[in-house]
């Protein structure tokens, strides 16, 4: 069960988009906010098992609107979803961080605090985003191969 505190941080996360705080939203929220990793449509449906495919594609396309969870690739091109940084906004991410791809769990995970180059585009190219992608071994399957 979801912490009272937990629960009335969502439904205000949920306010400030100007979003109805139903028991799916909740459910999604709480989900995701508890993982160390991205995850896909196909896991949360696992997970939550009380919430249609379509309802939860909804919720996951609304959130990402709202500027609440922001869209990574796996290795395999399979979208997943992570939890965005209180700077993103409606319909504007910020989610200009190192994604890492775990080749061996196939975890994706969001590494914020890394320092990222600076790219200066050719002239006349506007960027609008960018997504930077390393793969490997995540701690946990590096500590089981040594």
């Amino acid at each position: 069960m979801v912490a009272q505190s937990t629960t009335k941080r969502f439904e205000e996360l949920l306010e400030k988009h100007q979003l109805k705080k139903t028991t799916a939203r909740l459910n999604v929220l709480s989900t995701m906010y508890g993982k160390k990793s991205a995850t896909s449509q196909p896991e949360l449906e696992s997970v939550l098992q009380d919430i249609d495919r379509v309802t939860l594609y909804r919720i996951l396309n609304v959130f990402e609107e709202k500027g609440i969870i922001h869209k990574v690739f796996d290795l395999n091109g399979t979208a997943n979803y992570a939890v965005c940084s209180s700077g993103c906004e409606e319909h504007h991410h910020h989610d200009e961080h190192l994604h890492f791809n775990c080749k061996v769990c196939k975890s994706v995970f969001c590494l914020n605090d890394m320092s990222l180059p600076n790219i200066k585009l050719p002239a006349g190219f506007r960027a609008e985003g960018f997504t930077l992608y390393a793969s490997g071994l995540c701690p946990s399957c590096s500590s089981k191969k040594a």
